[in-house]
């Protein structure tokens, strides 16, 4: 890469053969609510130039638009699809009673569905984008293979379900001699970390679990932008969907430590944004960081995160946790 770029690393996605750029990019908030395809080719193209080949989404991203901005944008550029791993969710996909959850019917058909807006034969991963209690777990497990079996998907996950649902779903799949689940998406970063760092711990090493993380920059608040109460009006916390992550995540102890963390990278020479998603790579269990962005510029700044993972030795790691305060207690910490 020119001009002293780290190069992009490609991690295997949990225990799979499957390698994912440890930096990837999200469709969430940005397509369809504030890009369009002409823009998202543009932004596209700035990721692979970056070295990313992981592309993340979900039926519900601006009602299936996000899909079909995509999709378009992947044909316009005419890349090869063995090239590109991408993903999407499937568990809101309308508003009739079987158009959400992760029954065997909505799994079929909003897999199918998805396909067809993606202009795509498959998609590399497809998650389960939230647990579903209505429906039996086998059921789920038996529907996420019959895809597979399909050539649908190549691997399935989950997303924010928990490491007790995660364990069910192996157990199902190894009673019934079937896949599981092979990568969670759960949201990493400064602010929540117990899930990955406590809750999943045996996960990683009983059934190779891998990760595709969300929101490093808890959806631009450790930017810094955010603080002394600035909305900037093209940010994701000034449009109307999304007014209540902002009274949720405007706090002043959040602003405190986000303050306490400038210096730091400050010392280090780097802007707060790229020491959070760097940090979240220092994470052996991390295959993938899902990174957002609505300008190239931002893509831009967003991947040379990648030269600040080797400046956070032991000891800058202990200055921000320091100020961040929220490692959580290990169980075994206790004894």
């Amino acid at each position: 890469m020119v001009g002293g770029n780290a190069t992009m690393q490609y991690r295997n996605l949990g225990r799979s053969g499957l390698k994912v750029s440890q930096l990837s990019y999200g469709a969430w908030v940005s397509f369809g609510n504030q890009v369009d395809v002409k823009e998202a080719k543009a932004l596209l193209q700035c990721c692979r130039d970056h070295g990313v080949n992981f592309f993340d989404n979900a039926e519900v991203y601006a009602n299936g638009r996000a899909e079909e901005i995509m999709g378009q944008a992947f044909r316009d550029l005419g890349w090869k699809r063995s090239d590109l791993v991408v993903s999407t969710k499937i568990f809101w996909g309308g508003n009739g009673p079987n158009d959400k959850g992760l029954s065997r019917k909505h799994i079929v058909e909003g897999t199918k569905a998805s396909l067809k807006r993606l202009g795509m034969e498959y998609v590399d991963v497809l998650y389960c984008h939230r647990p579903d209690t209505a429906t039996p777990i086998e059921e789920t497990v038996r529907a996420m293979n019959y895809v597979i079996d399909k050539g649908w998907a190549f691997y399935w996950g989950t997303s924010e379900w928990s490491a007790q649902q995660i364990t069910e779903a192996w157990a199902a799949a190894e009673r019934l001699d079937l896949v599981g689940p092979i990568v969670e998406q759960p949201e990493y970063n400064f602010l929540a970390r117990h899930k990955v760092e406590v809750e999943y711990v045996p996960l990683y090493t009983n059934y190779g679990m891998g990760l595709t993380t969300w929101s490093p920059l808890a959806s631009g608040v450790l930017t810094g932008k955010y603080n002394n109460g600035n909305i900037p009006p093209d940010s994701r916390l000034a449009l109307d969907n999304y007014k209540n992550l902002a009274s949720r995540s405007l706090i002043d102890d959040v602003f405190k430590k986000v303050d306490g963390l400038k210096p730091i990278a400050a010392a280090l020479g780097v802007p707060l944004s790229q020491l959070a998603i760097a940090w979240c790579l220092t994470n052996p269990n991390v295959s993938s960081v899902i990174t957002g962005a609505t300008k190239e510029s931002q893509i831009t700044e967003n991947m040379k995160a990648l030269n600040v993972v080797p400046l956070l030795t032991p000891n800058v790691i202990d200055k921000i946790e320091a100020v961040i305060q929220s490692k959580p207690k290990r169980m075994d910490s206790y004894r």
